[in-house]
């Protein structure tokens, strides 16, 4: 994990802990932050991915500095990868934050 990544994981982590089902896991080279066994954000390479409603996957992608989640060679529908220019502020970061904490938490939890 790159110092970016870990600067991130330090802003994320007090958004996430006081959330029931809170959880982390180390993966894609990093940490995603979990809610009830289901992925919701991390960081990746400096950006912040964010899970959302893939009913609102186009709306997402027109916010400025927010593009599709492609770390696989495809685009990932549900997904956005938030550019470090969207979340400078701490507000912004939160926003982020709890859009994907409001989404994760109504999906059945994973055991």
């Amino acid at each position: 994990m790159n110092e970016d990544d870990r600067r991130l994981v330090e802003r994320i982590r007090p958004l996430m802990q006081r959330r029931r089902g809170y959880s982390e896991k180390k993966m894609f080279g990093g940490v995603c932050f979990m809610i009830n066994g289901n992925m919701c954000v991390g960081p990746w390479k400096g950006s912040l991915i964010v899970r959302l409603d893939r009913q609102h996957h186009e709306q997402t992608q027109s916010e400025p500095f927010v593009l599709p989640m492609d770390i696989t060679g495809r685009v990932m529908k549900g997904w956005a990868t938030v550019e470090p220019e969207a979340m400078e502020d701490d507000a912004d970061l939160t926003r982020f934050c709890e859009e994907a904490i409001g989404f994760v938490s109504g999906l059945p939890p994973k055991r």
